[in-house]
């Protein structure tokens, strides 16, 4: 493990099961990855974890799970996290990929290109790669989705939805909370259900409907 995310785990979490790495100490011949800020982990996270994984075990290859701290739109000044780093790893721990990657996504970060990210992404000889069709990558996000697919068999995932149709996101989630919907903004990121279900079950409940206002 990274010392650094070592500490920021602390002593009290179990990291046997997951391997937690800095961007660019990983090199894989195989796996599947997913990719993305996954601030708040909610439940269209949890629909990326949960295909990543099942796709990894059916391939017989190693899961991962690459992300950013701190997520590009908290660096930028455009929203403030959902959760700490910490929570963020051990919500994602929680679903048990093989490795977590985590980028310091900082100055230097940000003036890497497309390019530079792709060059990357190749020392981990993904099979598949499983984003969001909203994802971007490389400076002034130069690089998207179908990007990715010119150059590794990838898979866009399309937005899950709550029950009302609108599209389960960090943004949303951020939006209930300021207007004093605590309960609805819970519903959205599904954690309690997660947490309180045994492992075997917590792929399956990433894809609980949702009714929210």
């Amino acid at each position: 493990m990274d010392k650094d995310l070592g500490k920021v785990l602390g002593k009290g979490f179990d990291s046997s099961a997951v391997a937690f790495l800095r961007d660019g100490e990983l090199a894989l011949e195989a796996c599947v990855v997913t990719i993305g800020a996954f601030d708040g982990v909610h439940r269209g996270h949890q629909e990326l974890l949960r295909q990543t994984i099942a796709a990894a075990q059916c391939r017989g290859v190693p899961s991962v799970v690459y992300t950013f701290d701190p997520p590009p739109k908290v660096y930028f000044g455009q929203a403030e996290p959902l959760i700490s780093l910490r929570e963020k790893l051990v919500r994602i721990a929680t679903f048990a990929p093989d490795h977590i990657v985590v980028a310091d996504f900082n100055e230097l970060y940000v003036r890497r290109t497309a390019a530079d990210f792709l060059a990357e992404l190749r020392l981990l000889h993904p099979h598949e790669v499983i984003v969001g069709e909203d994802f971007r990558f490389g400076s002034c996000k130069g690089g998207t989705a179908r990007l990715l697919r010119q150059h590794f068999n990838t898979r866009i995932l399309p937005p899950v939805r709550c029950g009302n149709g609108e599209i389960v996101s960090s943004s949303r989630i951020r939006n209930l909370r300021r207007s004093g919907l605590a309960a609805a903004a819970s519903a959205l990121e599904n954690w309690r259900d997660i947490v309180t279900a045994p492992p075997a079950n917590r792929s399956g409940l990433a894809q609980l409907e949702v009714i929210s206002p």
